[in-house]
């Protein structure tokens, strides 16, 4: 069975960086556009970050534009979001995601395969 799985969360103090991963286990997710999704206590899951399949296109929240980037290796199977300038707001549970039909969402329904999550936590 194809699962995804997160590494790299952490806590830090504000304005602090972290590099969270998502890899493929028992499968492949190289033609797939992958997201980054994140969920804080009382709150609903949120998107944070998206890409597609070649990596030509990138999206991102306006809560994160400027300070977390996306991005997949040369095989397409792992996925990185690297997050610079974090603030405690950005503390929250972050999921990998993938939408196997590689079109162009930001849309929660539209992701078929989830990881387990990674928690950020960010002092002030």
């Amino acid at each position: 069975q194809v699962q995804l799985v997160e590494s790299g969360g952490g806590r830090v103090q504000a304005g602090g960086s972290l590099r969270l991963s998502c890899a493929a286990s028992g499968g492949t997710f190289s033609g797939h556009f992958m997201g980054w999704f994140r969920q804080a206590p009382g709150k609903e899951r949120e998107f944070v970050a998206a890409i597609s399949s070649r990596s030509t296109r990138k999206a991102y929240a306006d809560s994160v534009k400027g300070r977390f980037t996306i991005s997949r290796d040369s095989a397409g199977n792992t996925v990185y979001l690297q997050m610079n300038g974090l603030k405690p707001e950005d503390t929250a549970v972050y999921y990998c995601a993938a939408n196997p039909r590689n079109s162009y969402s930001t849309t929660i329904d539209d992701f078929d395969y989830w990881g387990q999550g990674t928690q950020v936590t960010v002092s002030s």
